[in-house]
């Protein structure tokens, strides 16, 4: 299985970022860790194992990227509109330097969203923004609204809040999207949500899951039992929805 580590330094985030590539050809999936997570994180939690097969018959390319939350989302000391331009500084990242390197190595035209805890907000965020870019969105215990209080998960942005945030708050801004071009996009996508009955952010996947069905967005919204928000969850989740 053909493994790449490649690094370069980023105009739009003005630092080094890091990256891991798995595999030759096929469906490119763009991974985002969990909070805090690095670019070798889905390799050490065993999922890239689990799918090493696809990737060796040339039917998956992994592209694992890194994180900036703890200069982004969790930046504590900064002031939450600080918080919310670093997030669009790492979004910015993904599209115009990362995505454009995908291209460059592969040109299947299917892209996949993929993200675990936080990533499954990143990867969800993304793709409700730019559904033109994506075929597919898989999203394994997201939290789709950063400004909720919940059990020991407390509002990101302090209370903060501007249209920055709203326009990265998929259960915020999706009930207003009335672009039909975008909303067509979004109805092509083949979206995956899992989530286990025991996660603290169910209700709010289960909010989400019911304004995509008012858009008459199709998706598959699962409920596994248990919390199931741990690597031996995920890679059995990965095994069937990736």
């Amino acid at each position: 299985m053909n493994r790449e580590y490649h690094k370069w330094w980023s105009e739009r985030l003005q630092r080094d970022m890091e990256l891991l590539v798995f595999g030759h050809a096929g469906a490119k999936v763009l991974v985002f860790p969990t909070r805090f997570g690095r670019f070798y994180e889905y390799e050490k939690l065993g999922i890239v194992d689990v799918l090493k097969e696809k990737i060796a018959q040339g039917w998956l390319q992994l592209y694992c990227v890194d994180s900036v939350d703890a200069e982004s989302l969790y930046c504590r000391w900064a002031h939450p509109s600080g918080r919310i331009q670093r997030h669009i500084d790492f979004e910015e990242y993904i599209l115009n330097e990362v995505m454009p390197f995908m291209q460059s190595k592969n040109q299947n035209e299917c892209v996949i969203s993929h993200g675990l805890s936080l990533g499954a907000f990143h990867a969800a965020n993304i793709a409700f923004r730019y559904p033109q870019f994506f075929k597919k969105l898989v999203a394994f215990s997201g939290r789709y609204d950063l400004t909720l209080s919940v059990e020991s998960f407390n509002d990101l942005f302090d209370g903060y809040y501007n249209d920055d945030i709203y326009f990265h708050t998929p259960s915020h801004f999706l009930p207003g999207l009335d672009c039909s071009w975008r909303l067509n996009k979004l109805r092509e996508m083949d979206i995956v949500m899992v989530i286990g009955k025991e996660d603290p952010f169910l209700q709010n996947n289960e909010q989400l899951s019911g304004i995509l069905a008012e858009k008459g967005v199709n998706h598959q919204f699962l409920k596994w039992d248990d919390r199931a928000h741990s690597g031996y969850y995920w890679r059995r989740m990965a095994a069937l929805y990736i």
